[in-house]
């Protein structure tokens, strides 16, 4: 357990750096925006690139590894909805704790830190886990909450997940550098070279990122927020583990990324989506919070379990 600590100790410890520069005002909320934008659309845009141009599409799609992943994410998703549901709250605060339940923080720092924890074969499996995010719960988020402002779907929100879809840099990036794959090219050197150093900016600067942006976040409903993290950090993992090692078929190493993506702590896109509906921002704000600062301990203890390296 402890040499994985000391291995994931580098990335929270930068994200702690970003806290206390945003918390010191050292780091404004405009830098952190602004770093943010960089690291969303050119840094974190070239490695995902570089990972899928230098992947096939099998290695990054199998259906069974979806197949458990959605599973596990349905499992506590409904779980998180049935539980808001029953303190009386409305669908539409249901929903977005549901969010906070199942999305992870994995485009800034899963991608990062998984790939370099588990080695290059993890580039696969959380890129395919990173799209089902982005894919599926966004469209999720987004459909539900338009039913219930709407009272009704229409075919114009269609459009809309759409052109959102084709909008984000993370999905683009990707889609393009499997595209090139399918060339059989490789990268011509000097574009690799352009990428890899472009690409080189994205751990550094998202953990910063995570760390200053969680400077503006309150700690408010801590009760809720508690039970939310405990959703993400321990349901999540759990049951997307019960479904990938004992339903599908799924290759036990590509379940170890799996497992470990599923552990990352809420992404701050929840927050975002809750700003832009305006259902229950403080609440995701908490849940972002505690459930990042309490990933330094679960987080080892996942990536130890997966990886075989539990004893102390």
């Amino acid at each position: 357990m402890l040499p994985i600590l000391l291995k994931t100790l580098p990335f929270f410890a930068l994200i702690g750096l970003g806290y206390w520069a945003g918390r010191t005002r050292f780091f404004s909320a405009e830098a952190t925006a602004s770093l943010t934008k960089f690291v969303f659309y050119f840094a974190l845009s070239a490695m995902l690139f570089r990972f899928a141009a230098n992947l096939s599409l099998s290695e990054i799609w199998d259906i069974q590894f979806v197949g458990a992943y959605l599973a596990g994410c349905a499992v506590v998703y409904l779980l998180a909805m049935a539980v808001a549901r029953l303190r009386g709250i409305s669908t539409a605060e249901a929903a977005i704790e549901a969010q906070c339940a199942v999305i992870g923080n994995v485009g800034f720092l899963g991608v990062p830190m998984l790939v370099v924890l588990l080695g290059a074969q993890a580039a696969g499996p959380v890129l395919m886990v990173l799209a089902i995010d982005l894919i599926v719960f966004s469209t999720l988020i987004t459909l539900i909450m338009t039913a219930l402002r709407q009272g009704k779907m229409s075919f114009g929100i269609i459009g809309v997940l759409g052109l959102g879809l084709l909008k984000n840099p993370m999905i683009v990036s990707m889609s393009l550098g499997l595209m090139w794959s399918t060339t059989g090219q490789a990268v011509p050197a000097p574009v690799n070279d352009f990428l890899s150093i472009l690409g080189g900016a994205a751990t550094p600067g998202a953990l910063f990122a995570i760390g200053a942006s969680l400077a503006t976040k309150s700690a408010e409903r801590m009760a809720v927020a508690g039970w939310l993290s405990l959703c993400k950090l321990v349901l999540h993992p759990a049951a997307v583990a019960f479904f990938a090692l004992a339903v599908f078929p799924v290759r036990p190493e590509d379940a170890a990324v799996m497992i470990a993506a599923a552990a990352l702590p809420v992404a701050g896109n929840v927050y975002m989506l809750a700003q832009h509906f305006g259902v229950a921002p403080q609440r995701v704000s908490a849940t972002i919070l505690i459930s990042t600062a309490v990933s330094i301990l679960t987080v080892t203890v996942v990536i130890a379990l997966v990886t075989g390296e539990g004893g102390v």
